[in-house]
């Protein structure tokens, strides 16, 4: 397949759907696409593959949002035009890797173990260019109440950073609906900070990524934040709740596996540990919303097998509404986790290692994209599909 010609998801002897006066793509019955970001550190790369591979095929998202490095991602995607998306997601990743690890790696796992370790243990010491920088004090060693007191860096970088690479009037005027999750310090609440009800700057992306007690907790308003990944590391559910009566074809990016090989070892044991604590709960989240979208049909029956006068006036809104209930399709992208990669593979922040995720989510979506079938939208609930599971792919 072309990957710069829009997709072909006609049957035999139909014409191909045709991109739209922007030059886009979606398929037929699809009111929007939505691009869906799991938080995971140095792991975003591999989203912003994804997004490469999307927009080769000119597929452009109509919704777009994440948590924690995936709300960086999300707002570089949201806050440019589509010619300078790509191009500014790439100078964004150098821009953050551009750190000097190994002149040389010699082939085999042990060696790419051993550079990966190196490079997480930079991080640790000198934070990232252009992201986070330790504080000069450790926070151990500072006084309750001081600035510095409550993480272990600085994240003013990524402030300037994201000054730099995000148009955030282009976020806010209405374009693209955009949204990044956060929790509440003090109540403990996650929220979504969506361009829908509030206008988003800098602060709400660096709240959603505020991973404690690495990164500082950011204020906005009266309230402090924390990455919204403690709560919920990805956001699918937003999506879900809206009443907007929109069929949906979502890209789900996830960067934690649910599914792994048993732990042998220790570092085994870390690394599975934060793939389940981190993982989407994309099943559950899918299962909960064909249980209620049933409730509604069998409301929705109930309501049309009687004459209008037996009904009231939200009776028959009601009626009206559940007549014509949005579908959705979940095309899922999930990392698969390098054989020398550990439980440091989030905050390995290698130029290599970059590469290497950007490649794995460029390839997975250009495998996902060979599906046609998976981007027609269901005629009643919602279906997921997933490149890596394709037996386990089922009607939900």
């Amino acid at each position: 397949m072309d990957a710069k010609a829009p997709l072909n998801t006609a049957k035999p002897g139909q014409r191909s759907p045709e991109p739209d006066k922007s030059g886009t793509w979606r398929p037929d019955r699809c009111d929007q696409i939505a691009l869906i970001f799991q938080g995971g550190g140095a792991l975003g790369a591999y989203q912003a593959g994804v997004y490469e591979a999307l927009h080769e095929a000119n597929i452009e998202p109509d919704w777009v949002t994440g948590v924690s490095i995936g709300a960086i991602n999300a707002a570089i995607i949201a806050g440019n035009p589509r010619e300078q998306r790509l191009e500014k997601l790439r100078a964004f990743w150098e821009r953050i890797t551009d750190r000097h690890v190994w002149a040389y790696t010699p082939d085999g796992d042990i060696y790419r173990r051993a550079r990966n370790a190196t490079s997480a243990m930079m991080t640790m010491t000198l934070g990232q260019p252009g992201f986070f920088k330790p504080h000069d004090v450790n926070p151990w060693l500072n006084a309750a109440g001081a600035k510095a007191a409550t993480s272990f860096y600085d994240s003013a970088p990524l402030g300037a950073t994201l000054s730099e690479f995000v148009d955030f009037s282009l976020i806010n005027d209405g374009n693209t609906r955009f949204a990044v999750g956060a929790v509440n310090v003090m109540n403990g609440n996650f929220i979504y900070f969506d361009n829908r009800n509030e206008e988003i700057a800098a602060e709400h992306i660096m709240a959603s990524g505020a991973l404690p007690p690495a990164l500082p907790m950011v204020k906005i308003g009266t309230d402090y934040y924390w990455d919204g990944g403690i709560v919920s590391n990805t956001p699918l559910q937003h999506l879900l709740d809206q009443d907007d009566l929109r069929h949906t074809l979502v890209f789900q990016v996830d960067l934690f596996s649910a599914q792994g090989a048993l732990p042998r070892d220790m570092p085994d044991v870390l690394a599975r540990h934060k793939d389940i604590m981190y993982s989407s709960r994309t099943r559950y989240n899918t299962d909960m919303y064909q249980r209620l979208r049933a409730w509604k049909n069998r409301a929705y029956e109930a309501l049309a097998k009687l004459p209008d006068h037996l009904l009231t006036d939200d009776e028959r809104k009601l009626r009206d509404e559940l007549a014509d209930m949005p579908n959705i399709a979940i095309l899922h992208l999930i990392y698969q986790q390098k054989a020398y990669e550990g439980d440091a593979k989030d905050y390995d922040f290698s130029g290599t290692s970059m590469r290497e995720h950007w490649q794995s989510g460029y390839e997975d979506t250009k495998r996902t994209l060979m599906h046609h079938a998976w981007f027609q939208m269901p005629e009643n609930g919602i279906l997921v599909h997933d490149v890596h599971r394709l037996r386990d792919n089922e009607r939900r």
